[in-house]
């Protein structure tokens, strides 16, 4: 297992920001709301105010300890709602074995928990391995869908899952 921290994303990280979204947009195109093409057009200014986040929210990310990012996830309050947006992990960082799912995720509910009782996500129909990934970590299908917007047969599904909101988790670090 590689060694990894879970730190938040600063403005300074903005370069690598970009090139994880791109990599993220070109790995699986179903399972975020911009295509690579997009993506690929946005000026430097955009990618700043990403990695800055949304006040309110927060972009976690795993880095290895040479600085190679390993994957991240962000989290945004949407309809009063902690939801997680923004989730990947690099292919060869990927599984239950090198932790890093787990170590985002416990930091994203660190957040959440401050915020509400629940976390939210939707996820596409199309992407199998994460509906399960999610359902093995504790969420459940609320049963509301929403059509994808790049893809309109193509369905979102809500997932959530309940926080313990007595002791909020704590934000771990991650690899030995």
């Amino acid at each position: 297992m590689t060694a990894f921290t879970v730190r938040e994303v600063e403005e300074r990280d903005w370069t690598r920001l970009r090139a994880l979204r791109l990599e993220m947009l070109a790995d699986t195109p179903i399972a975020y709301l911009e295509t690579l093409e997009t993506a690929q057009a946005h000026p430097v200014s955009h990618w700043q105010r990403q990695a800055r986040g949304r006040p309110g929210g927060v972009k976690l990310v795993a880095e290895r300890d040479d600085g190679t990012w390993l994957g991240t996830m962000t989290g945004i309050i949407a309809e009063g709602v902690p939801t997680l947006v923004a989730v990947y992990v690099t292919p060869a960082a990927r599984g239950a074995a090198a932790g890093i799912t787990d170590a985002l995720l416990a930091g994203i509910e660190a957040w959440a928990v401050q915020h509400g009782d629940q976390l939210r996500l939707e996820v596409n129909e199309l992407n199998g391995r994460a509906v399960e990934a999610y359902r093995r970590r504790g969420f459940v299908l609320t049963g509301r869908t929403t059509p994808y917007p790049l893809d309109p047969p193509s369905l979102e599904l809500e997932m959530v899952k309940r926080l313990e909101t007595s002791a909020p988790p704590r934000l771990r670090r991650g690899g030995t």
